[in-house]
């Protein structure tokens, strides 16, 4: 079988899948496997540009860390409006109600160019500005600007690629978007040499080099993303005809996306905000918090995806009145990723050593990685259920009770916990931090999904969308919609 007829069987087997009736492990998984794989190729995307910019030099390398938690913060607006495309686009799919899906596609389209063209043009005379509040070195401030620089210009594709990624996934393809960014990950292998080095035609241009090869490879995607859309052959459909921008679509959006973007941002501001504590100790407990964080992030990996897939299943069921199969979707995947990655984390602390061993040789630091595997490898189990419920929320449009969980776990409990407490037991304090927050987030989630609050919210919002369809040619704003949060 060729390579072409093989892609082609697997979208037959994408389309013929059904969110909304039958099993619910198979088109659970289905969804999510190539989330996992999406969320790894995204990973490779920032370990291909510190890889050549380590051979090119390391101010470089040090520009890249303070240039990353800017990105970041940018990236969670971008993800915010995206899941509100998302959620509602499944919602629309869900209910049949295929012209307001189109027209939520093509707004959500059109308010993520905006927004990302606004916000870059906005951010770009600031960059030097807020550099400066890291109080690093001139050079690593200059060269972390010229990278910045070029990515707030080019923010308009960085933006259009994730919402790609979101729409698709709210039709039920997460096939497509994995085969993308695939080729995004090659384009940027290829390029980042080239530009950083100066290699054949190419001029030299340093870190400068590898943000515009990021920007271009985007700019490709991007493009491929958006013919795919405009034909409408993936499922998801975009018209020009509707991206004329609705500020009360655009609203909607906004309220929808924002707490979306909360919840994104806060979980990494947390950890930032713990190395404040964790700089108060040695040279060995930062880097084993290093490690340890670094090893927590490939958990967080296939959580992240399969709460996604929750997402899409229970916006599309909910658009479906299919209220008991959105909740038993939720109940599987929180048992499901509570039980394999309880069962992951008990193996991490038997082999904690060696797994920090991957990543040093100092004996201090092994010891140090390792104590942190020991307290927080046992409750990845619990992060995992926190996530599938979250995915639950968001899918139904509770995006704002989903980022509060998120609020409460690690910005309330986790960081004055470790504050408290590491100058009581010192980094096992630190350590502690993480099982009591993966248990308080477990237990807030759950217990709010239990009582219902979605259930009825989801009915309601059933309940208005069996109403006629609207004819969004004819009308710039698709009434009936469930996902206006609380």
């Amino acid at each position: 079988m060729s390579v072409r007829e093989h892609l082609e069987g697997i979208f037959r087997e994408q389309e013929d899948l059904d969110l909304t009736s039958g099993g619910i492990v198979k088109p659970l998984f289905y969804l999510s496997i190539p989330l996992i794989i999406t969320n790894v190729l995204q990973t490779a995307y920032n370990v291909v540009d510190t890889a050549w910019l380590g051979r090119y030099g390391t101010t470089e390398v040090a520009a890249i860390s303070f240039a990353f938690p800017l990105i970041f913060l940018l990236i969670s607006f971008a993800m915010g409006l995206s899941v509100a495309g998302s959620v509602l686009v499944a919602q629309y799919v869900g209910a049949n109600r295929e012209g307001e899906a189109e027209y939520a596609a093509s707004q959500t389209v059109a308010f993520s160019m905006l927004a990302s063209i606004a916000i870059g043009l906005a951010g770009y005379p600031f960059v030097d500005d807020v550099l400066r509040l890291f109080d690093a070195e001139p050079e690593i401030i200059a060269a972390a600007a010229e990278y910045l620089r070029i990515y707030a210009l080019g923010l308009v594709f960085v933006f259009g690629f994730f919402m790609f990624i979101s729409l698709m996934r709210g039709y039920g393809d997460t096939v497509t978007p994995m085969l993308i960014m695939f080729v995004t990950v090659v384009i940027n292998v290829i390029l980042d040499p080239l530009l950083i080095f100066g290699v054949g035609p190419f001029p030299e241009m340093g870190i400068a080099g590898a943000s515009l090869a990021t920007i271009f490879s985007r700019a490709i995607t991007l493009a491929i993303g958006l013919w795919i859309m405009l034909r409408g052959h993936r499922g998801v459909r975009i018209r020009l005809s509707q991206m004329v921008p609705d500020p009360s679509y655009g609203l909607k959006l906004l309220r929808i996306g924002l707490p979306a973007s909360f919840e994104g941002s806060s979980r990494a501001l947390t950890i930032t905000l713990l190395l404040f504590v964790v700089a108060t100790f040695s040279e060995p407990v930062i880097a084993g918090y290093g490690i340890g964080t670094r090893v927590l992030s490939v958990i967080v990996l296939p959580a992240i995806a399969l709460s996604q897939g929750v997402e899409t299943m229970t916006g599309q069921n909910i658009g479906a009145g299919e209220v008991d199969r959105a909740a038993e979707t939720n109940r599987i995947a929180g048992w499901t990723l509570f039980l394999v990655l309880t069962a992951a984390g008990l193996l991490t602390t038997l082999v904690a050593e060696p797994v920090v061993s991957i990543f040093t040789t100092d004996p201090a630091v092994v010891d140090v990685g390792s104590s942190f595997l020991y307290y927080v490898a046992p409750t990845f189990g619990l992060f995992g259920a926190m996530y599938a419920h979250l995915g639950g929320f968001r899918g139904v449009g509770m995006t704002m009770t989903a980022a509060g969980v998120v609020i409460v776990a690690f910005g309330l409990v986790q960081f004055p916990f470790a504050w408290y407490a590491s100058s009581e037991w010192g980094p096992t304090g630190i350590w502690l931090s993480f099982a009591v927050s993966h248990f308080v987030g477990a237990t807030v989630a759950i217990g709010l999904f239990r009582r219902g609050t979605w259930r009825s919210k989801g009915v309601a919002g059933v309940a208005r969308r069996r109403g006629p369809p609207v004819d969004v040619d004819a009308e710039s704003t698709v009434e009936g919609d469930s996902a206006d949060d609380d």
